[in-house]
């Protein structure tokens, strides 16, 4: 849009009685009160970057094309649907005119009832501006949904017989108006309305295709709702070219015919769109539990959430895979993982990103870089389970990183590998919580069924569904052949949709819905209590959708769902029951401090409702390889377990005790030494030992070529259970959570546009931009030979300048000044001088609407304000 439509006339019309009709939408603008600047501000949040002058830079700035391509992105399929009945309509457009649109010669309650609302927020938008008996659309908005052979319109409508006989010859168009029995006129542009006349003529229109041949109707038939173009041979077929000689079909090439708008929209009943969607559509149940159901489920799944992001970050506590040089994991490491963890790949994948989104996971930034877990991990493990899940749930819902594209492919046809770049869509988290607020609105207790959730969204954002959607296959492919005999057939026609969802935000809400499941958000696909607190949603009953601008800060929103979760889950026990066959039977969850040590001791058999461990040698060995003593082995079960320790547990600790440390071994490359040379000896001769190099260097020392770590696994997988040792003879304890990144911060989300603003920054925008209006706006007296600065800025000498303000500040009267900042930046305010004095005045800015004191050499001059502007 062209500043000179939006600010023709600048100033508020002088009126006597009424208020006269905008002319512009700054003018539409400024007739607005405050709360309707704010609703603008807030609903298309680009106009405040930087925030507006005044109201004329403001409607300049709304009528830019991308700021204009983001509003119509978030409008809704009938607001969207009404602006593109608006674009087809004549500019500008009678509310009348613009219903029968979308209502067609039959009518339709519903949209009569939806429409207004509709406008409304088009209004607040500052799309559509003007009056009832004059609704225009801003010119960017109709430049981008009026029909045109390069960018056809979502209505199917083409364009209307001015703009398809624009380049015609004078004598074919009186051909055309001859043939269809009309008057001759002496100028094109007459013959044109005469035509146009006939074709909205309901009456004269049904006459003339009461003499078409059926043939010719079901030609006209395939182009009525889209494409409005078609191909003809060198020589048409008699229907067509009875449709041609009268103006029903008109040429765009030598080629190619186009159906007029207005034949289009009489053969339709007057309608715009073929099927206009005037109501959401309702998010239906597919079933229902009681809520105390849901709940309980919703509680086991967030504590299966924990174990599985502590079993995964515990598994890489000596250090993760290593990081790729793209950045990400390998396909390979991720398979392990997924092994390691008995899911899917693409259920490791989530996990991953939602310990790398909750900042436990990151790369150690080494030269040979791998993952591991961070010193957030540490902290992590110290809360309390509800505080733990409220940790990990918080920053799902704002994350935009989507672990659902792992083992895709990017733009250039690379594999999106997990945990590396180009995972982030922007709008992920706006489909997160929508998706939950949904679910939010059915009654407590009951899941959703997803194709009408789905449905849903789809009608909530139209124009991001269709921008976000797969690409449309080569042109040609699925073109449907026309009638037989008539000569022309439909261009643009594609093949249906497939029936699983290709655009983003479905499979976004595909994904949502899995993985609040996986997360305790939703229990058996219904909305659990802690998750309503999350969304900072009552907890009663069903309620309308939260406003995000309203919406509390969400680590306490997420404290609230967290004390919900709290007496859901299962209680920790301080004991476990040990069994003859070398197992160990965990009744429920185990408090942190026994879990820890029983994980060195033991090894997970299998998991549920009770967790099951399995006592080994190695496992046995890992334990003393801790630190730990063969009593202190004995008391630490003896105090845990309900039951007595099982005699050939005790003999397996006391066996492998007996023979830990019996071997030493150290760096030589390295070494091994014991006081039992036949032991030496054995290993010597053993066949199994030729892989490690060893040689004897004294009765009781072994020299090896490999490394002591080696050495070690080397010796352990012969059956032996040697130590290792340091410099100086001492056993070297290993543990296992000794590695970690240095302190690393969460991924930032990538915003999806600038932030929804509070109303602190609102109120003070509103303002601001009041101030520069009233400045810009301000009637001021002309000198006698007035002299401007470049820009428009008032021209005076620095006599006439101190002279002006003085005079202000003795009378309290504003003045309108230019002023160059230390920037070089020039302004235009308007200020009430109270102080002249030092080179320096200071008054009051009505600009910036507070106290300011401004270097006169900095004035580039004054002016009068007329006055009635005083």
């Amino acid at each position: 849009m062209g500043i000179g439509e939006l600010d023709r006339e600048a100033h508020v019309p002088e009126v006597t009685g009424a208020v006269a009709a905008p002319r512009t939408l700054a003018e539409a603008l400024r007739a607005r009160g405050d709360e309707g600047l704010s609703a603008l501000l807030r609903a298309r949040p680009d106009l405040l970057s930087p925030v507006p002058n005044d109201l004329t830079q403001l409607a300049t700035r709304a009528g830019t094309r991308g700021s204009v391509v983001r509003a119509l992105e978030r409008l809704d399929r009938f607001a969207l649907q009404t602006a593109e009945a608006l674009a087809v309509a004549p500019d500008p457009a009678p509310y009348p005119v613009l219903l029968a649109l979308l209502t067609g010669d039959e009518g339709d309650p519903e949209i009569e009832a939806a429409l207004p609302g509709a406008v409304a927020l088009l209004r607040e938008q500052a799309l559509v501006w003007g009056e009832d008996d004059r609704l225009r659309l801003v010119r960017t908005a109709r430049e981008l949904l009026a029909p045109s052979a390069q960018h056809p319109s979502p209505t199917g409508l083409g364009p209307t017989v001015a703009e398809a006989t624009a380049g015609m010859s004078p004598g074919r168009v009186q051909e055309i108006i001859a043939t269809a029995g009309l008057t001759a006129t002496h100028d094109p542009v007459s013959a044109v309305a005469v035509l146009t006349e006939l074709f909205t003529d309901r009456a004269r229109m049904g006459a003339l295709l009461d003499e078409a041949s059926p043939e010719a109707l079901a030609v006209l038939d395939r182009l009525v709702w889209g494409p409005p173009y078609g191909e003809v041979t060198a020589n048409p077929a008699p229907p067509v070219q009875w449709l041609r000689d009268r103006g029903l079909l008109l040429p765009v090439s030598a080629r190619t015919m186009v159906l007029p708008r207005e034949v289009a929209l009489h053969l339709r009943g007057g309608r715009a769109h073929r099927a206009p969607e005037p109501v959401a559509p309702v998010v239906e149940t597919a079933r229902e539990y009681r809520p105390q159901v849901v709940d309980s489920a919703a509680a086991g799944q967030a504590y299966a959430a924990l174990a599985t992001v502590e079993e995964l970050l515990k598994s890489w506590d000596q250090g993760g895979p290593q990081v790729l040089r793209a950045g990400g994991m390998s396909v390979r490491d991720l398979k392990r993982t997924a092994a390691a963890l008995d899911v899917t790949e693409q259920l490791a994948a989530f996990w991953l990103e939602l310990c790398f989104g909750a900042g436990l996971l990151a790369s150690d930034g080494e030269a040979d870089e791998r993952y591991a877990p961070t010193p957030a991990y540490d902290d992590w493990l110290d809360l309390p389970p509800a505080e733990r899940w409220a940790r990990l749930v918080a920053p799902w819902l704002m994350a935009t990183r989507v672990p659902g594209l792992v083992g895709g492919a990017d733009a250039k046809g690379r594999t999106l590998s997990a945990l590396g770049p180009d995972l982030d869509r922007a709008p992920a988290p706006e489909v997160r919580h929508r998706v939950l607020e949904l679910l939010a609105t059915l009654p407590p207790g009951a899941a959703a069924d997803p194709e009408t959730l789905f449905a849903r969204l789809r009608w909530e954002r139209p124009l991001r569904t269709a921008a976000q959607a797969a690409p449309p296959r080569p042109a040609g492919a699925g073109t449907a052949a026309a009638p037989s005999g008539t000569g022309a057939t439909p261009t643009g026609t594609t093949a249906a949709a497939p029936e699983l969802p290709t655009d983003l935000r479905s499979r976004l809400a595909r994904w949502t819905l899995a993985e609040a499941e996986l997360l305790g958000l939703t229990g058996r696909g219904a909305l659990a209590a802690p998750a309503r607190a999350l969304l900072n949603l009552p907890l009663a009953e069903a309620a309308a959708p939260a406003d995000h601008g309203g919406r509390v800060e969400l680590s306490v929103a997420a404290e609230r769902a967290a004390t919900l979760l709290a007496p859901l889950l299962p209680e920790a026990v301080d004991h476990v029951l040990l069994q003859a066959d070398l197992t160990a039977v965990a009744p429920g969850p185990l408090r942190r401090p026994l879990a820890d040590a029983l994980a060195v001791l033991a090894d997970v058999e299998s998991k549920g409702g009770a967790t099951v461990y399995r006592f080994t040698p190695g496992s046995v060995r890992r334990a003393l390889d801790s630190g730990r003593s063969a009593s202190d082995l004995h008391d630490f079960l003896t105090a845990h377990s309900r039951t007595p320790v099982p005699q050939p547990l005790a003999y397996l600790i006391d066996d492998v005790a007996r023979k830990h440390g019996h071997l030493r071994i150290g760096a030589a490359s390295a070494y091994v030494r014991c006081d039992d040379d036949t032991v030496l000896g054995e290993i010597l001769a053993d066949r199994r030992s030729a892989a490690l190099g060893l040689r004897r260097l004294a009765p009781t020392v072994l020299a090896a070529q490999t490394d002591p770590a080696s050495l070690l696994e080397g010796l352990r997988a012969m059956g032996y259970a040697p130590a290792a040792e340091s410099a100086e003879g001492d056993v070297l304890v290993t543990r296992a959570d000794a590695y970690r990144t240095p302190a690393r911060t969460a991924p930032v989300p990538v915003p999806d546009g600038p932030p929804v603003p509070d109303a602190t920054l609102l109120g003070a925008a509103v303002k601001a931009i009041r101030a520069g209006d009233r400045a810009a706006t301000a009637v001021r007296k002309e000198p006698a030979a007035p002299v401007t600065a470049a820009g428009g800025l008032p021209r005076t000498s620095a006599a006439e300048t101190l002279a002006t303000v003085q005079a202000a500040a003795m009378t309290g009267s504003a003045v309108w000044i230019g002023y160059v900042n230390a920037e070089g930046a020039a302004s235009q305010r308007v200020i009430a001088p109270v102080r002249v004095e030092g080179g320096f005045v200071t008054g009051y800015d009505h600009t910036a609407d507070e106290v300011r004191t401004y270097p006169l050499h900095r004035i580039t001059g004054v002016a009068e304000l007329a006055d009635d502007q005083v």
